[in-house]
């Protein structure tokens, strides 16, 4: 006899709903607490299904009830509320629907990360709300020199050191100055905050050979391939690169009905805004350094625009990432010796200590301009190559949908 339980989760209590042959049955409210759950869990029987939203606090009531019943399944909200919506809407009426629709096989469910890759999408997400709070701060320096007429600093960085001082000597009323020491003494919190989060996430990358390979892409840094395998996880749950593009959210949008023909919108932007905004950073980056990446943008630019170029490279950046990982291959264009300089920085990034002594490392190629410069003529050569092969590309004009088809033989 199959039983499958639905939860409607809140913040301090949930509201439970069991399917059983068919049949819907109230079983109350449980608390959102571990003895609470724990309790709950040890009632249900060891072949029940337990069906849930991805809220904030989902997976953690997955771990208490995992040991005590079959599968407890992740449901994806936004996916339920366009499938069961509803004109009468309550606690009851929404765990009810997740129990029948995993009972009739049709809830969307989410992938539920295992526990190191959970751990690193908590790392990447604290260390993307820390650099947001830096840059919220730096603005508002910004704006308090712009309100008071104040020049642009004459220095690259208006928080480094001579920026500083700079900074200080401005003819700023007393309270402004104020709160310009506030802001900078929590810029300088913020940066030992940053600081170690960055070593957490570099330890955790370390010994992992995915971040390794995607770091074999130039433009992309430690920064952006962790972000990016933080979201991914398993990289065996997309079938298709294009699954992968359409979870970052950098498919464009399709609109088309009856006998028209079909609109090719903006991106959906649905889907994981992190990661898709890691990838547009890596984008500009590979834009700037040699390489087929280059003569893409450079291709797309000319036609639509720098931005339009940028995202246009950050999709190609996730097929290209799709392909590496399922094949388990590194990049074909990359550069050993900036490779071994990515790969040293994180070490030292992770706490290692420095090397002393005459005996030179693998990273040590990319202080000497000559073998860089030479990386960076193979990379201009499979650029040109690339430029080369597009040339006798000739853009088609769109089909007319509406005419008739020819017939074989007519």
């Amino acid at each position: 006899m199959r039983r499958v339980i639905g939860i409607d989760i809140h913040r301090t209590f949930g509201e439970v709903v069991i399917w059983e042959n068919g049949v819907l049955r109230r079983e109350g409210r449980v608390e959102m607490t571990r003895t609470a759950l724990e309790g709950f869990g040890r009632r249900l029987e060891k072949s029940d299904e337990v069906v849930i939203e991805a809220t904030g606090n989902c997976m953690a009531v997955s771990r208490v009830l995992s040991p005590h019943v079959a599968r407890v399944v992740i449901a994806n909200p936004l996916q339920v509320k366009a499938i069961a919506h509803a004109h009468v809407k309550t606690d009851k009426v929404d765990a009810g629907i997740l129990a029948s629709l995993y009972a009739a096989g049709y809830l969307p469910e989410i992938w539920t990360p295992d526990a190191a890759t959970e751990r690193l999408r908590r790392l990447v997400a604290r260390r993307y709300q820390v650099v947001r709070h830096r840059t919220r701060i730096k603005n508002e320096v910004h704006s308090i020199l712009h309100a008071h007429l104040i020049p642009k600093c004459p220095h690259a960085d208006l928080f480094n050191r001579p920026g500083r001082e700079w900074l200080a000597r401005q003819p700023l009323p007393e309270d402004e100055l104020a709160a310009i020491a506030r802001h900078i003494r929590e810029l300088d919190r913020l940066g030992e905050d940053l600081a170690v989060l960055d070593q957490a996430i570099a330890e955790s990358s370390l010994e992992e050979a995915a971040i390794n390979r995607l770091l074999t892409i130039t433009g992309v840094n430690l920064t952006v391939a962790a972000g990016l395998m933080a979201a991914i996880g398993d990289i065996a749950r997309f079938d298709s690169p294009q699954k992968l593009v359409s979870y970052f959210g950098l498919n464009p949008r399709v609109r088309q009905s009856g006998l028209g023909a079909a609109h090719h919108g903006r991106i959906s932007k649905v889907g994981r805004s992190h990661a898709r905004a890691m990838l547009v950073e890596a984008a500009w980056a590979a834009a700037k350094a040699p390489g087929p990446l280059r003569a893409f943008f450079i291709r797309i630019r000319a036609r639509r625009g720098h931005q339009v170029a940028a995202v246009a490279v950050a999709r190609k950046l996730a097929v290209l990432c799709w392909h590496m990982l399922t094949r388990e291959q590194d990049y074909l264009w990359a550069r050993p010796s900036l490779v071994a300089q990515k790969r040293r920085a994180m070490e030292l990034q992770a706490g290692w200590p420095p090397r002393k002594g005459n005996a030179r490392g693998a990273a040590y190629a990319y202080n000497v301009k000559a073998l860089r410069d030479q990386e960076a003529r193979i990379a201009e050569h499979a650029e040109k190559g690339y430029e080369q092969f597009v040339a006798a590309w000739r853009r088609r004009p769109p089909r007319d949908r509406t005419a008739p088809r020819n017939e074989p033989g007519a």
